[in-house]
């Protein structure tokens, strides 16, 4: 038993050193330095994906077979594809001893998980949740991740990315409310027909003193009750002259 995690122990060892000197795009994955059986990875969303904007965080659980054996896979982060902290069913996990490579690394289990993240393939531990759902996965998990104190001391420069981010976000809230309000105020304005004058009276549109629109809608009627008289008289002028020529 020994052996066998010492010869575990020796391969993930390498395989951590192969990541740190090649490393995959999209992802970051760092071992428990208490536990290097114990691996956190974050995934971040592709740019032309649902996931773009968001990270991923999750586990590898290696045994002391690694690397004859393959790991379980989780994911901690909500994200909308996985469910959360389920043992997921993939070909590179331990659902399917029969289908594992030794040859594998830590490297290919991540780039396989990240591809079939971005697949729509169901299979056990797999979730199904509209485009809307999971971009709003990738909003909210940056303050998800901020709230898990492991996530904090094993991705310190994912972290300062994060707060960055958030304080972006936080600017950019503040600058729609202060336009909102502005645009409210003119709105209201533009609703009422009201605006303030340089000496700071309200002008309102389309009034002119005191009741200006009353005279006009009195005016109005007025226009067309002499149309419509001026229509009757003509029709019975019309009327009698046809009456006369006939007789």
């Amino acid at each position: 038993m020994t052996n066998q995690k010492q010869t575990a122990t020796c391969r993930l060892k390498q395989d951590y050193m192969r990541l740190k000197r090649d490393p995959v795009p999209y992802i970051t994955a760092e071992p428990l330095p208490s536990n290097i059986l114990e691996w956190h990875y974050v995934i971040k969303g592709p740019e032309d994906s649902l996931y773009y904007g968001g990270y991923y965080h999750g586990t590898l659980l290696f045994t002391k077979e690694f690397p004859f054996k393959p790991p379980s896979i989780y994911m901690i982060t909500p994200n909308g594809r996985f469910k959360t902290n389920k043992r997921l069913c993939l070909s590179i996990s331990d659902f399917h001893p029969d289908t594992w490579n030794p040859a594998w690394s830590v490297a290919t289990i991540l780039t396989g998980l990240l591809s079939f993240m971005l697949e729509t393939t169901p299979t056990m531990g797999s979730c199904e949740t509209t485009p809307y759902e999971k971009r709003r996965y990738a909003q909210q998990s940056l303050e998800f991740n901020m709230k898990n104190e492991v996530f904090q001391e094993l991705f310190p420069e994912i972290c300062e990315e994060i707060t960055e981010r958030l304080q972006t976000i936080e600017e950019q809230r503040k600058q729609a409310a202060a336009t909102a309000a502005e645009e409210g105020s003119g709105g209201k304005e533009a609703a009422t027909g009201e605006s303030e004058t340089a000496d700071g009276s309200v002008f309102v549109a389309g009034r002119s003193g005191g009741g200006g629109d009353d005279s006009n809608i009195w005016h109005s009627l007025y226009t067309n009750l002499i149309v419509l008289v001026g229509f009757v008289v003509f029709a019975l002028i019309v009327h009698y002259v046809i009456k006369s020529m006939n007789i």
